[in-house]
């Protein structure tokens, strides 16, 4: 984004301007680009929004998160390039549920090898052995469904867990926001030691934690190894589960979810096809992925979309 320089002379009034004045510019090098909606404005802003919230519990108990997301509102998200990128990926991904054409089954129930018998004493070994691995099946896709459903607050309502952002950005989303509560506090050298004690612990929960990218590989590697990866993308397409799909896409492709999501949602015909291939979908789970994504509005599809 390029800044807005007034004419000599002519000082910025006020943030205000300066920020509608660089919105204009955009616009000007690029009229014919499709802009945000409203709605995706809205909702990646709530995401944000519900993302400090979580990370202010994390650095302090009584941190005045609202405080901080009135004053950063007013002068800018710190990172908030960064920060863009996962809350529209995040965003873009529920608009996608949420308008997509639900079939037969729901998506959140598990796959036909979680429901197997359970083996008894009478079931001779190798059958005994194949109910285990489908046990094992069910387990790690039970893990990857809980992992999405932490990716939801308390209302149903989608946010981010740290796990959804890279080392780096959360790294950096914990430094400003500790910093802010600091400074708030008159820079007391006891508070910054607390605060640096409390943001390493973070990023140490998030590195020992499991969210739904290790969850989508662990799902991943079990499936590779039973030759079951095909059969099972092809069923997560059938019956719409996206986030099944977009992670066992994610770990085939070794991407983060966040990433191929938004790959997929700017997807389509040939790209798609490309994009899915290590999956190796047929025409006819393609087609479910294409026709779902093609009832969601304003998608950033190519030059010129009018999607």
């Amino acid at each position: 984004m390029s800044e807005i320089l007034a004419p000599t002379g002519m000082d910025m009034p006020s943030p205000t301007l300066s920020a509608r004045l660089r919105e204009l510019g955009d616009f000007f090098a690029a009229p014919g680009a499709e802009r945000l909606t409203e709605e995706q404005r809205a909702l990646s802003l709530a995401i944000a929004r519900r993302l400090v919230a979580a990370t202010a519990r994390r650095i302090d108990r009584d941190f005045d998160s609202a405080a901080l997301w009135t004053d950063w509102l007013y002068g800018g998200l710190p990172g908030g390039d960064r920060l863009a990128y996962f809350c529209f990926a995040r965003g873009e991904e529920h608009r996608w549920r949420a308008r997509s054409a639900w079939t037969s089954e729901p998506a959140g129930r598990a796959p036909p090898a979680e429901a197997e018998t359970q083996p008894d004493a009478t079931v001779a070994p190798r059958e005994a052995e194949q109910s285990e691995a489908d046990e094992r099946e069910g387990r790690a896709y039970l893990a990857l469904q809980i992992a999405h459903r932490a990716r939801f607050d308390a209302a149903g309502q989608p946010t981010l867990t740290a796990h959804d952002l890279d080392s780096g950005t959360y790294r950096a989303l914990l430094n400003d926001m500790a910093g802010w509560r600091l400074e708030r506090l008159g820079g007391d050298p006891a508070l910054a030691r607390q605060l640096g004690d409390h943001v390493r612990a973070a990023l140490d929960e998030q590195t020992a934690g499991a969210g739904i990218d290790t969850a989508g590989r662990a799902y991943h590697q079990l499936l590779v190894t039973r030759g079951r990866l095909r059969a099972a993308a092809h069923d997560a397409a059938e019956r719409h589960d996206w986030p099944t799909l977009i992670a066992l896409l994610a770990a085939a492709r070794d991407r983060l979810y966040a990433e191929t999501s938004l790959a997929l949602i700017c997807a389509d015909g040939d790209d798609l096809a490309r994009l899915c291939a290590p999956l190796e979908l047929d025409t006819g789970a393609l087609a479910q992925v294409e026709a779902s994504l093609a009832r969601l509005p304003a998608r950033a599809v190519g030059a010129g979309s009018r999607t």
